[in-house]
């Protein structure tokens, strides 16, 4: 492969190599065309065209997707390498004066819809004011599907809601921690009980609740604590993919959710939703992941500079 790199270094379009590891990383043209912003027919054909400039067959067609040849894992490694010595080049052009001494690039950020909706839209807005260069491409994603992703290459940064995260080629860094708080409308009957005889656990397993999706950390814990605490009864419990979802179902007066208290702080002060006396549940911690050898471009510098600012301390 030694020799198929250097050719590659000398003669390959760029495009080629970024459609083909996409390609690659999501098994499918569809979705590949998707994140790439093209149509399927110019994945396709882009794909083909690194196939001919190389004579490798470089996947396996197959009716659910594509399948990566043994040639093609190895053209893998050699074009992620390439691209991410693109990147460093670029940085090294705009640190030379190439872009006027500005920091530019893409990164490509993940985190749960809890973080998405709540943090990360004053991030950007404060990173455009000081870095106008740097795109930020931000995905909704759940703790393992961004671990894994950083591990393809997918991803530069992962925000994850994870008291403990134990990956050995991930380095996670706690940023922040989430005050959560278990809300109902104020017309719910659990709004009226008197605040100094709290409801326990027990009490709470009886009612109906709305949570966020399976794969949410701090929905998931709860449920095992409401589960404990039931006494042979089981919760009657509803998950959505969308936190607005949860939130209306609870505004409606249908049952109530543990959501970040940053999730629904508009809705307690305008009234629309109130805490539930009863016990209180444990801040989930905000990790700030990225893989342990994959290299921090300058724009992925900026952008995890900037996270503190947007985060309660």
């Amino acid at each position: 492969m030694g020799s198929m790199a250097v050719d590659m270094v000398h003669t390959m379009d760029t495009r080629l190599l970024r459609t083909f590891t996409t390609v690659a990383r999501t098994g499918n043209l569809t979705a590949a065309a998707e994140q790439l912003h093209l149509v399927q027919s110019t994945v396709t054909a882009q794909v083909q065209a690194l196939e001919k400039e190389l004579g490798l067959c470089l996947f396996d067609r197959l009716p659910r997707g594509v399948v990566l040849t043994g040639a093609g894992r190895e053209v893998l490694a050699q074009a992620e390498a390439l691209l991410e010595a693109e990147s460093r080049l670029r940085a090294v052009a705009a640190s030379a004066g190439g872009t006027g001494g500005r920091v530019t690039g893409r990164v490509v950020l993940a985190a749960g819809e809890t973080l998405v909706s709540a943090r990360l839209p004053g991030v950007i807005a404060a990173l455009r004011r000081s870095h106008p260069g740097i795109e930020v491409d931000m995905r909704t994603m759940g703790t393992a599907t961004a671990v894994a992703a950083l591990r393809t290459g997918d991803l530069d940064l992962a925000l994850l809601l994870e008291d403990e995260a134990g990956f050995p080629d991930i380095a996670c860094t706690p940023l922040a921690r989430e005050p959560l708080v278990l809300v109902c409308s104020p017309e719910h009957p659990a709004a009226r009980r008197a605040p100094d005889v709290p409801t326990d656990l027990a009490d709470l397993a009886r009612e109906e609740y709305f949570l966020h999706e399976q794969g949410c950390s701090y929905s998931d814990r709860f449920i095992e604590r409401l589960l404990t605490a039931a006494e042979g009864t089981r919760p009657r419990i509803a998950r959505f993919g969308s936190l607005e979802a949860a939130r209306s179902c609870v505004a409606a007066g249908l049952g109530l959710s543990l959501l970040a208290r940053a999730n629904v702080a508009d809705a307690l002060a305008a009234g629309r939703l109130t805490q539930v006396p009863g016990p209180e549940f444990p801040d989930v911690t905000v990790q700030l992941a990225r893989h342990r050898r994959r290299w921090l471009s300058p724009a992925a510098a900026a952008f995890t500079a900037e996270l503190p600012h947007h985060f309660p301390h």
